[in-house]
């Protein structure tokens, strides 16, 4: 028996009267294909400009990534039922993704940029609309092949029936895609299971395993510069001097790093390890862009030290970077340099652009060395520092394990960077994800703003205590502009520290040595 439209049920037939109303709605969409089709094209449209208002880079905090799939299933749902056709798993995501990109086409970033073929491009391609794509058009997919399917058991239709009843090959068809329809479905929503569990730090025991009383460890969320931004506070006795670390990057994430070396610091400092504007857990704060400047972080640094110093009742705190967080201290420390005990400086940053225009010699150097005429090219294609494509200082400095390659200890060697370090319960599978992208646009954000930084000019004094920590084994690049500026540098109190072996992250890499500096010398002298 054939099934031409005459031999269509009616949605009332299907729906009953209790649904009335939906029935007469299928009814004139499924009775006119052009109205359908202008249904099915607006409902993902306006679920793709909505996005792209709510969410220009994509969901990013466990609520927004829910809340897309949700939005996915049911737009795609949508479009399925009232298209009656498979075909709705093709032009539900689409007009999504069609509109998405086109609403959001003035977002800056590596993650929402145009898409590039390198090794940067990829991984942005990865966590931005890779990422987005998952938790929004598999979902949509999934809901439209539901919609449809619904929609013509509602009307009679069975795929692959003819004269004499569903074909074998029918029945084949019917189960292939029941099945995997099936694991999609487990897929996704073991997909949105993982993704709601949520992030937290373990609170500090006794012995018995009791929580320790007087102790803190949380993950706090603060309103610093007007945005939403993340801090973890850990330490066992709240009596004890508060340390601020500033991590590096700019965008980086050192929640997962404290956690797994820096539990030594926990015993005599109360640690707070903050993921600044931007940064893994405080990713949703990097926008607007446009009032993300250095005058603001460094404001933002000094905002929070004062909520430490409120909240634990100290005058002064100890301020520590790593990188690009050994600027952020010295500027923060050289405008309040009354909030601060001392600044101790870890993998310690000068002049960015004199350091890039170190890298670039020992990358080329490396190339010469080994007569890669293409890497060398490509290294001269990007110009002097510094640049005017701001993705060049990740090229160059991506080939410093190439040319500075030392041994790292074991336990950093399987820990201590992306992504083991994240693989701590203080991140949820968004934070890991962000992880990775927020670097990437943090620092197309802020780096340009370092290009006129230089510490032996504009810091050769400092009024607080002042420590470096290097590692031996520290690019070149870095390494010999820290100690040009500690030898200029004027402070109440200075000095050089080495460790034997580390490179740019001593703090991580020798935690045992750091937490014996901390508290031997950095903490003695200055108590």
């Amino acid at each position: 028996m054939g099934h031409g439209p005459t031999d269509l049920r009616s949605p009332d037939s299907i729906l009953g009267s209790t649904d009335t109303f939906v029935a007469r709605g299928l009814g004139l969409l499924w009775g006119d294909r052009r109205i359908a089709i202008a249904v099915a094209v607006a409902v993902p449209a306006l679920v793709g400009l909505l996005s792209a208002l709510a969410m220009a880079r994509g969901p990013i905090t466990t609520t927004q990534a829910l809340v897309t799939m949700v939005a996915g299933v049911l737009t795609g749902g949508s479009v399925g039922l009232v298209l009656r056709s498979r075909w709705a798993m093709a032009l539900a995501p689409a007009v999504f993704v069609a509109v998405y990109e086109m609403v959001r086409i003035g977002s800056s970033g590596p993650t929402v940029d145009a898409m590039h073929a390198d090794v940067i491009g990829i991984i942005a391609i990865i966590v931005g609309r890779g990422v987005h794509g998952i938790l929004a058009l598999v979902p949509m997919i999934l809901g439209a092949a539901y919609g449809a399917a619904l929609a013509r058991r509602w009307c009679g239709i069975s795929p692959g029936e003819g004269r004499n009843g569903i074909s074998r090959r029918g029945r084949i068809g019917r189960l292939t895609r029941r099945t995997v329809t099936g694991m999609v479905t487990i897929g996704v929503l073991g997909l949105a299971f993982v993704i709601a569990l949520p992030a937290a730090t373990a609170p500090i025991l006794t012995a018995n395993g009791d929580e320790l009383p007087g102790s803190v460890a949380e993950l706090a969320t603060l309103q610093v510069g007007g945005q939403d931004q993340v801090v973890m506070i850990r330490g066992r006795s709240t009596d004890n001097p508060v340390l601020l670390f500033l991590a590096g990057g700019p965008g980086g994430t050192d929640i997962g790093a404290m956690r797994l070396f820096g539990e030594q610091l926990e015993q005599r400092f109360v640690v707070a390890t903050w993921d600044q504007r931007g940064a893994g857990k405080s990713r949703a704060a990097l926008d607007p862009t446009e009032t993300y400047t250095l005058d603001r972080i460094v404001a933002d640094t000094i905002q929070l030290t004062d909520y430490l110093r409120e909240r634990f009742d100290e005058d002064k705190i100890y301020l520590v970077g790593n990188s690009w967080g050994t600027t952020l201290g010295v500027l923060a420390a050289q405008q309040r340099p009354d909030l601060y005990h001392a600044f101790v400086g870890a993998g310690q940053m000068v002049s960015e652009t004199e350091t890039d225009r170190m890298f670039m010699q020992d990358s080329l150097d490396y190339a010469r060395s080994i007569g890669n005429a293409d890497l060398e090219a490509t290294l001269l294609a990007l110009g002097d520092s510094p640049y005017q494509d701001v993705r060049a200082v990740m090229v160059v400095a991506g080939y410093e394990r190439n040319w500075n390659s030392y041994e790292w200890v074991p336990a950093y060697a399987t820990r201590g960077e992306m992504p083991m370090n994240l693989m701590v319960t203080e991140y949820s599978l968004m934070d890991k994800i962000n992880a990775a992208a927020g670097t990437l646009d943090t620092f197309m954000t802020v780096y340009p703003q370092l290009a006129d930084i230089d510490f032996r000019v504009q810091a050769k004094e400092l009024s607080v205590p002042v420590y470096l920590v290097e590692g031996l084994h520290e690019a070149r690049g870095r390494a010999v502009l820290a100690r040009e500026w500690y030898d200029l540098l004027q402070a109440p109190a200075k000095q050089w520290i080495t460790f034997d072996n580390s490179g740019h992250r001593p703090l991580f890499e020798e935690p045992d040595r750091f937490f014996e500096v901390m508290t031997g010398t950095v903490l003695a002298g200055t108590s």
